[in-house]
């Protein structure tokens, strides 16, 4: 059943709309996806937590919801966005319908909106607060408010928020075969959100994965003597992560192999001596190039993030690896004197395509090597 709704924006834009899922009032950052498929796993992915996304793609919920695509136990999106809303899903693994899964999980929606136009001043000035609501729960008045009186994500820690509570082990391999893993070597995985497909990509590449609290001490990870830190994605802004910056540190120094990914990637160069920035509405999407900067090969991947490392702080022990085709941000480093590196983009693919899984391939050999010694 769908409800007269609003996306009220910090700059005083308004949308009237149907709203679908939950009837609520939410608040968050607005930023636009621009990937054709895998809603799915984009509202379940743990990175967009506090940040409503709007669908560049005009169709959203002909696939349904099914058992197998979440990439967390929730959706973490405070909101959905979307142009033509298909309220009877037709696919052979759906279970569900959008709506159901929205209503489950307390997140409102809203579609005929001009998502086109919302992507253009988003474009032109950057990621913006907004409000999501139904009209019987807030006003136009009060939903720009709300919209202006949001934090944004800016100086947000939101890795210790998402992260697990407990420790846990993860030995499944990747769908359809989810094969346990063979391989006696065990990684630490540092969940900052981290995505389940990541882990059974883990698990398939390198072997075992131990996934602990993002603020976990590196002495308590150092008594499992793993042979690998894996640094997960996550939402928010890096700098405040504090805890997990020390901890890399210590990581970089006993010269344990390290493999970073999205906010990951961005801890481990602050860890480095690297600085970060807000980026003015980021990389949402299945279809962006990359550039391995020493084979000039290009790689189109899948990426979602806000934040950045600024190449010109890297200092002299780190080389940049990859590069956005889009507008020159760096996308990958390797430390030169330690066993570590990280990609910003989610090589998983989860959604997007898999051309950059070789990374997994890349850890998996030099956890191997350092188990020999």
């Amino acid at each position: 059943m769908s409800f007269p709704a609003i996306l009220a924006l910090e700059d005083g834009s308004v949308f009237y709309g149907k709203g679908f899922g939950k009837e609520k009032f939410d608040v968050g950052e607005l930023v636009f996806n621009t990937s054709m498929s895998g809603y799915q796993e984009i509202i379940t992915d743990p990175s967009y937590k506090k940040q409503i996304i709007t669908f560049t793609h005009p169709h959203i919920g002909n696939t349904g919801i099914n058992n197998d695509d979440n990439e967390s136990n929730q959706v973490h999106s405070s909101g959905v966005v979307v142009n033509k809303f298909c309220e009877k899903p037709s696919n052979w693994r759906s279970i569900k319908s959008l709506e159901e899964f929205l209503n489950e999980n307390d997140v409102m929606a809203i579609s005929d909106v001009d998502t086109r136009e919302i992507t253009t001043i988003l474009r032109e000035k950057g990621a913006l607060n907004c409000c999501i609501g139904s009209l019987s729960k807030i006003s136009e008045k009060d939903a720009i408010k709300k919209a202006q009186e949001f934090d944004g994500l800016k100086g947000m820690d939101l890795a210790q928020v998402v992260s697990t509570k407990d420790e846990y082990l993860w030995n499944e391999g990747v769908w359809p075969e989810n094969k346990k893993t063979r391989d006696s070597n065990m990684v630490v995985a540092y969940d900052y959100g981290i995505k389940e497909n990541i882990l059974r990509l883990l698990a398939d590449h390198v072997g075992e994965v131990k996934v602990v609290n993002a603020e976990t001490p590196f002495e308590e990870i150092m008594k499992f003597s793993p042979k690998g830190i894996f640094l997960s994605n996550g939402p928010g802004d890096p700098e405040p992560c504090v805890y997990a910056i020390d901890s890399i540190r210590k990581f970089l120094k006993e010269e344990v192999p390290i493999f970073g990914i999205c906010l990951g990637h961005q801890l481990l160069a602050l860890a480095g001596g690297a600085k970060t920035y807000k980026m003015k509405f980021g990389h949402h999407g299945a279809n962006h190039p990359v550039q391995d900067i020493e084979s000039k090969e290009v790689f189109i991947t899948s990426q979602n993030h806000g934040f950045a490392v600024d190449e010109d702080t890297l200092p002299s022990n780190i080389k940049t690896t990859h590069i956005s085709l889009f507008d020159k941000s760096l996308q990958g480093i390797e430390f030169k004197d330690t066993p570590a590196f990280s990609f910003q983009g989610h090589p998983e693919a989860s959604p997007g395509p898999q051309e950059i899984q070789s990374l997994f391939k890349k850890f998996s050999s030099m956890v191997k090597d350092y188990a020999k010694t």
